[in-house]
């Protein structure tokens, strides 16, 4: 249809997130789903609170509950315990002025009670607490909404659901919530010198390990992932399995063939099936970054997201963007193309040339006060997947840098930090 986008030059990587940003929109549906489906799913509307919480005042100790207008201004006072109160089991009589209830943590406090004395502050003494001068008053009590209220907005459509939600929707009285349906995502590689991961190679044959890695990190995001194998290097097989996979999926993913080699045919087979709306992008690694959509003709239409063949280079890439890409269509809003920059600062000097953005692996060091150092690790080539494994994060380098002194300022990615990045 469209082809290739008409200039061959890379796009700086700002430039294309503010354009996705602007552009994207979700494609998912909403639907009902229950409390042990929710993690990873976005909301698709805003959530109110149908409970307060706590439902009543109660203790957040285990002690003596009390009106605090029966404590003496100096010296000990001595009340009489006349019941108790526990989780599950409050006490259903009336405490008169000038006596106690025991309490245990979380029990309701009696009616017309508001202070709580800990055990380890008071003296049991028969019948009689006494409890030494200088409490408090309303010490220790958990009050009546203080978490929330009901009619309490608690979360906002378009929020990635991990565990503490499910909890705060559990709290709140819900047993679900109206999410978006999974985002289905369709990974596929490419390379005649590709062998499925635990087959032996062979002579000029490497193990297929950007599969199973986008694979993994598109179900970190959340989605719904259908493995379709590998596409050999044959244009009108590459066209078929892309337009099949494009019937029913949200997302077609694939890793090589976006590049300018003779059996480089994927990008081609975007353009003719729809759209190729970005090829390259300037960064390293990861400058074969190719978007697009596949169909559009009056039948459903797949966004396409082309990573380079280099594994060090698709997974830069998918943090850097794909990561977020699929957020958007997931339903999240355009504030995930914002990247999450902390701010580091550099063991070692460096030298490098200028030119390019560049996203190096670096190790995290602990520094006893101010912002961490981090250290480039050793071999940066695009294929070393050993490097990658070891780096705690991907440091940020402008196009102009040529040269960084030892402790300079530095921004960082944190992996273990980014949505939709880790478990």
């Amino acid at each position: 249809m469209n082809g290739r986008p008409a200039t061959s030059r890379p796009r700086p990587l700002d430039d294309l997130l503010a354009e996705l940003a602007r552009t994207l929109v979700p494609v998912t549906a909403p639907e009902r789903s229950p409390l042990d489906d929710l993690c990873g799913r976005v909301l698709a509307e805003d959530v109110a609170a149908r409970l307060s919480m706590p439902p009543w005042n109660n203790s957040a100790m285990d002690g003596y509950a009390l009106r605090a207008g029966d404590l003496a201004p100096d010296g000990e006072t001595a009340l009489p315990v006349v019941g108790t109160a526990a989780a599950g089991h409050p006490f259903d009589g009336d405490v008169p002025p000038g006596a106690a209830a025991r309490i245990f943590t979380g029990a309701p406090l009696p009616a017309g009670l508001d202070t709580v004395v800990p055990q380890e502050d008071a003296t049991r003494d028969g019948d009689l607490v006494r409890v030494p001068p200088g409490r408090c008053p309303g010490r220790h009590v958990r009050t009546a909404g203080e978490d929330f209220a009901a009619g309490d907005v608690l979360l906002r459509a378009g929020t990635r659901l991990d565990p503490r939600h499910v909890a705060l929707l559990a709290s709140a009285g819900h047993d679900g919530a109206m999410v978006r349906t999974r985002l289905r995502v369709a990974v596929f590689s490419t390379g005649d010198e590709l062998v499925p991961p635990g087959a032996s190679p062979g002579p000029g044959r490497i193990a297929d390990s950007n599969r199973p890695m986008v694979a993994a990190l598109a179900r970190l995001g959340g989605a719904r992932v259908t493995d379709l194998g590998c596409l050999r290097d044959d244009a009108a097989r590459v066209r078929a399995a892309l337009a099949a996979a494009a019937r029913d999926h949200d997302v077609l993913i694939t890793s090589g063939g976006v590049s300018v080699g003779d059996a480089d045919h994927v990008a081609a087979a975007v353009a003719a099936l729809g759209t190729l709306e970005s090829w390259k992008v300037a960064m390293k690694p990861g400058k074969p970054l190719a978007l697009g959509r596949i169909g559009g003709d009056g039948g459903r239409t797949a966004r396409f997201l082309g990573l380079p063949g280099n594994p060090v280079s698709a997974f830069v890439t998918f943090c850097v963007v794909g990561r977020a890409v699929l957020a958007r269509l997931s339903g999240q809003g355009p504030e995930v193309f914002d990247l999450p920059f902390r701010s580091a600062r550099l063991a070692g000097a460096l030298t490098r040339k200028p030119g390019r953005r560049e996203f190096l692996r670096v190790a995290l060091e602990h520094a006893a006060n101010g912002p961490p150092r981090v250290r480039v690790l050793g071999n940066q080539g695009s294929a070393v997947l050993a490097t990658l494994a070891r780096a705690d994060a991907l440091m940020d380098l402008p196009e102009e840098t040529d040269h960084l002194a030892d402790g300079a300022g530095v921004r960082v990615l944190m992996l273990t930090e980014m949505p939709g990045l880790s478990a």
